[in-house]
């Protein structure tokens, strides 16, 4: 196990971590803020990766294709907005769960009618086809480079947004007191209908970006939605500070442990033994780190609600 190895996979953490806090901080804002369990967001991710692959091949352009990818995917969740998530607000958990859930079969089978059971080709940009070399023997894709830059932008765009500016003193309010801040003139209607599309434009942009890297299939969503559930958890309830952190830590647990557990028991177990657990055992870290945190935080790292 050399060291450049470890530090590539580490790289490679970084980035799928910071695709999950593009994908956990709508979600962390949407049931944080507005006490509403979307399931459906992870359709919105899938969405947010096939508009983007289409668009790409299209116009020739990955630029265009995340606009466009992202513009499509606000219309589509300002739709579910209007015709469904306002009858959910006052609803329980359950309601929430039920018919979010009924979307994710429908988006399934839209995707499915649109572009065919088979997975979609995402194509890399021609300009980021490339390594990088970051240092001597170490070879990285400008692509994942790319990915990482812009998820540290996005990641402080977001905390400057919601920590710095009066919209975010106004989403906080909102969240905090809801009455009051509507008796001292806030429209928070107007500001939940706001985080909703900022979640989903959130969604959009980690499935254009993830879908060169990989597989833009029908059920993508739920896939990823898993981790970003876990993310939710070991954050904590509405922070998104506590989503990056953890999106990190669970971007990082998760991909070195697909890395190098069933490298390790193959050198501790008998062949066949190692490869039947190790794919287990790499599929088990992130809950083990989520384990772990409630131990010790019960409502996660940086729970807002705390």
């Amino acid at each position: 196990m050399s060291g450049i190895l470890v530090l590539e996979q580490l790289l490679n953490g970084l980035g799928y971590g910071l695709m999950l806090f593009l994908l956990a901080a709508g979600l962390t804002l949407v049931f944080g803020i507005m006490d509403v369990l979307n399931l459906a967001h992870g359709s919105l991710f899938m969405a947010g990766a096939y508009v983007a692959a289409e668009a790409h091949t299209r116009t020739g352009s990955f630029a265009a294709a995340i606009v466009i990818a992202v513009a499509v995917t606000v219309v589509v969740a300002l739709l579910l907005e209007v015709l469904l998530m306002r009858r959910l607000y006052t609803r329980d958990h359950l309601a929430q769960v039920l018919a979010t859930f009924g979307v994710i079969l429908v988006a399934d089978d839209i995707v499915t009618m649109a572009w065919g059971p088979s997975p979609v080709m995402a194509p890399t940009p021609a300009a980021l086809s490339g390594p990088v070399n970051l240092m001597d023997g170490l070879p990285y894709p400008a692509y994942r480079l790319v990915i990482l830059v812009g998820g540290m932008l996005v990641a402080l765009a977001l905390y400057l947004l919601v920590n710095h500016t009066r919209i975010g003193m106004r989403v906080r309010a909102g969240a905090s007191d809801r009455p009051m801040a509507e008796l001292m003139g806030v429209r928070v209607g107007r500001i939940f209908n706001g985080v909703f599309l900022l979640g989903a434009a959130l969604a959009a942009l980690a499935g254009a970006l993830m879908g060169p890297i990989v597989a833009v299939q029908v059920g993508m969503g739920e896939a990823i939605l898993i981790p970003a559930l876990v993310v939710l958890v070991i954050g904590g309830i509405g922070s998104v500070r506590g989503a990056f952190v953890a999106a990190l830590l669970v971007g990082v647990v998760d991909t070195i442990g697909r890395a190098f557990v069933p490298m390790l028991l193959r050198a501790t177990l008998p062949p066949a033994t190692a490869a039947d657990l190790g794919p287990l055992f790499a599929e088990v870290a992130m809950y083990a780190l989520m384990v772990i945190v409630l131990i010790f935080r019960p409502s996660g790292l940086f729970s807002a609600r705390a």
